[in-house]
């Protein structure tokens, strides 16, 4: 099988299709195109997700933070606690446990989350350090997205720029062969793009604005997020590929090295879909805290579709992600 996330067509195969049992305070369940799981306790949702961190070997400790903190933004909750568990080959020193939690805890107190708890140990099952996160956050009932609100004419945003994730892992991994290539202040700035992997500020705005649907946009870029998303919603997309704002540093690297931005992993970046009315309030919440904000396109009746040179393309479901065929160049 390919690395990286299972296809989406096999996802559903052979693990959605053995989800059986079903309860009825689970609001959100597992299902393509959605971050977390909702779990109704009351006046407050609970709000949860996992995820870990395989494709990047270095600034895993505050990367382990972000993604699933992200994901749970999404509903525009707000994280509260976070679990970490560490797996490490017998290769791993006390020094390298120790650089893992001094990020995670950085990260942990700039958005304000706890680390709870977890589970470390070194073992021989793993070759490299694999770290796995579970994010708990609150969110008011009232304000959780509901999809099934979405309308054609609706429009499709997202915040940030493409990969952005992507740009700073490969600026780190393919350091050594880039810094020939690339002017320095480029490379630098490339590996400074992880200050900006949260998305929970714009996803407790948003929560509280109340847009009809989030999307942390992770493997897959942006467009697999955009196919993502449709499949979740019943909904169709189009996007406009020259509305979807990219940083220079990324797309040098991305000719550099032979790989499509667009379909290159990009926490820090968040899709969004919103009725048009509201779209100038976003903009404006979102502006004061400095965070860009673009409409790259607008739901349709059915499709999912990227404008290209004038002509209408059809966007493929996501297989495995840029990422990992640009870090096969270290092999």
């Amino acid at each position: 099988m390919e690395i990286g996330k299972l296809p989406n067509e096999v996802l559903e195969k052979i693990v959605l299709s053995n989800i059986k049992n079903k309860r009825k305070e689970v609001l959100v369940k597992a299902a393509v195109g959605e971050d977390s799981a909702v779990i109704d306790f009351g006046n407050d949702l609970c709000v949860m997700s996992t995820d870990p961190i395989t494709g990047a070997t270095k600034d895993i400790g505050k990367l382990a933070v972000h993604i699933s903190c992200n994901d749970v933004a999404t509903a525009g909750a707000e994280p509260i606690g976070v679990m970490l568990t560490i797996l490490a080959p017998p290769s791993t020193t006390e020094k390298d446990i120790e650089n893992i939690m001094k990020e995670a805890g950085e990260v942990a107190k700039e958005i304000n989350v706890e680390i709870m708890g977890g589970h470390t140990e070194i073992t021989d099952a793993v070759n490299r350090i694999v770290i796995s996160t579970t994010v708990i956050g609150k969110q008011p009932r009232e304000k959780l997205p509901n999809p099934k609100e979405i309308k054609v004419g609706d429009k499709v945003l997202i915040t940030k720029y493409a990969g952005i994730e992507g740009t700073s892992i490969i600026a780190k991994e393919l350091e050594e062969e880039l810094i020939y290539k690339l002017e320095k202040e480029k490379l630098e700035n490339a590996k400074n793009m992880d200050s900006m992997l949260s998305v929970v500020k714009e996803g407790i705005i948003c929560g509280n604005i109340g847009v009809r649907y989030m999307h942390d946009i992770t493997e897959g870029g942006v467009l697999g997020a955009v196919w993502e998303a449709s499949k979740a919603t019943g909904k169709g997309i189009k996007v406009v590929e020259n509305l979807i704002p990219v940083k220079d540093e990324t797309r040098e690297i991305a000719n550099l090295i032979d790989i499509d931005l667009y379909r290159l992993i990009s926490s820090g970046s968040m899709l969004i879909i919103a009725e048009e009315k509201k779209i100038v309030e976003i903009q404006e919440k979102l502006n004061e805290e400095g965070i860009k904000v673009t409409v790259i396109g607008e739901v349709i009746d059915k499709g999912i579709t990227l404008e290209k040179d004038g002509e209408t393309i059809a966007i493929e479901p996501p297989q495995s992600d840029e990422l990992y065929k640009a870090l096969s160049l270290t092999q």
